[in-house]
C-alpha cells in the first residue's frame, strides 16, 4: 500500500545533496538495459529484484547495487538512468541536486571515464536547460578499495573538471576509516574540488572526526552517529557543517529499526545543520519527497521544519551565490503562499 502524499510536501521546493545516480537505477530501466545490451541478470522479473530489496545491512544492499549497476555500458544508458532521476526531481519540485557517480564501479569493468561523464553531464545539462534543475556533479571513491586505486581515479577527472565539482567517500564504511584516504582527498582539494565523505552511518562518530581533521570534508553524508558523542555534536553546532541524512535509507539499511525512531528531529531541534535526502531510492522505497513524507508520518514533521530542513540543504549547497539566493526567494515565495 502506497503512503499518502501531503499536497504541502509535493509543493515545497526541494534540494537534494545525497543522492547516488546509480542507486536511482530503477528495477524496470534495469531489465530494459540488460535486454539493449545483451546482459542476463540473476533475476527473472521486475517482481523477483522488488523481493530482493531486503537488507539486514549496508553490505547487502551494495551486494544488489553492484549487480544492478553492470547494466550500464554505454553513454546512452549513463544518460537514460540521469534522465531518469531528473524527470523524477521535475515531478517532486527538486529545484538543484549535487549527485553522486561512482566511476570506480564503471572503470572496473572497462567502461571509460569518458563513457560515464558523457552521458551523466548531458542529461544534467538537458535537465537544466529543460527543468530549471541546477547541479553540482560529485565524483565518489569507493572506500572497500585501495587508496593508490582512488588516486589513479582522481587523475581520470583532470580532462574533466568543467563537469565535476567536487568529490565524495562511499562504500562499506566498516573498517574503511577516512584517514585511509587523507592523501587523495589532499589532492582533489588542491585541484579546487569541493569535499565530501559518508561517516557516521555503520560507523562510528569517530569517523566523522578523521572526515573533518583528516579530509577537510565541507559536508557529512549521514552523520547520524554524531549524537553518540557530546562534544562531536558542539563542534559540528558551532563550525555548522552539514549533515546530509537520508531516513528512508538508514530504517531500510537498519541504522534505526523503525522510522519513529529516527533522531533527525532532534538533531534539528540542537541545532545540527541536517536535511533530508534519498540516497539510493530505487532500493529504499521513496525519492525526496516520500522521504518527507516518512517524517511527516512517523514523527509529525510540520511545515515548519520542513521549510528550516529545505533552508539547511540551500545553505549546504555549492551552488553559486547567486543560484542560492534564487532558491531563497523559491523558497520564501513557498512560506508565503
Amino acid at each position: 500500500m502506497s503512503k499518502p502524499s501531503y499536497d504541502w510536501l509535493n509543493k515545497l521546493p526541494k534540494i537534494e545533496l545525497h543522492l547516488h545516480l546509480e542507486g536511482t537505477l530503477e528495477p524496470e530501466l534495469m531489465f530494459e538495459l540488460a535486454q539493449r545490451n545483451g546482459i542476463s541478470l540473476s533475476y527473472k522479473s521486475v517482481e523477483e529484484v522488488k523481493a530482493a530489496y531486503q537488507f539486514n545491512n549496508l553490505q547487502d544492499f551494495l551486494d544488489i547495487y553492484y549487480q544492478g549497476a553492470q547494466v550500464l555500458k554505454f553513454e546512452e544508458d549513463f544518460y537514460d538512468l540521469t534522465w531518469a532521476y531528473l524527470n523524477k526531481c521535475h515531478e517532486q519540485n527538486v529545484i538543484h541536486i549535487e549527485p553522486f557517480f561512482d566511476p570506480q564501479t564503471h572503470t572496473s569493468r572497462g567502461i571509460p571515464f569518458a563513457t560515464m561523464i558523457s552521458g551523466i553531464s548531458r542529461a544534467l545539462d538537458d535537465g537544466e536547460k529543460k527543468f530549471g534543475i541546477s547541479y553540482r556533479l560529485v565524483m565518489c571513491f569507493l572506500r572497500h578499495l585501495s587508496e593508490d586505486e582512488a588516486i589513479e581515479t582522481l587523475e581520470l577527472v583532470k580532462p574533466f573538471l568543467a563537469n565535476i565539482h567536487g568529490v565524495g567517500l562511499d562504500s562499506s564504511e566498516l573498517n574503511n576509516p577516512p584517514e585511509k584516504f587523507t592523501e587523495v582527498f589532499s589532492q582533489a582539494q588542491k585541484m579546487g574540488l569541493k569535499l565530501v565523505a559518508h561517516a557516521g552511518e555503520e560507523g562510528p562518530a569517530g569517523y566523522i572526526w578523521s572526515a573533518l581533521d583528516n579530509l577537510n570534508v565541507q559536508r557529512i553524508d549521514h552523520g547520524v552517529r554524531a549524537l553518540d558523542d557530546p562534544e562531536l555534536v558542539v563542534r559540528l553546532i558551532e563550525t555548522k557543517i552539514p549533515l546530509t541524512v537520508c531516513p528512508l535509507s538508514n530504517v531500510k539499511l537498519r541504522v534505526f529499526d523503525n522510522m519513529s525512531q529516527h533522531t533527525i528531529l532532534m538533531m534539528l531541534d540542537l541545532g545540527l545543520c541536517v536535511c533530508v535526502n534519498s540516497d539510493d531510492p530505487s532500493y529504499f522505497g521513496g525519492y525526496i519527497t516520500e522521504n518527507f513524507n516518512a517524517l511527516v508520518d512517523s514523527l509529525s514533521l510540520s511545515k515548519e521544519q520542513a521549510i528550516q530542513l529545505v533552508e539547511n540543504s540551500i545553505s549546504s549547497s555549492f551552488a553559486i551565490e547567486d543560484r542560492r539566493l534564487v532558491m531563497l526567494k523559491l523558497l520564501n515565495d513557498y512560506k508565503d503562499s
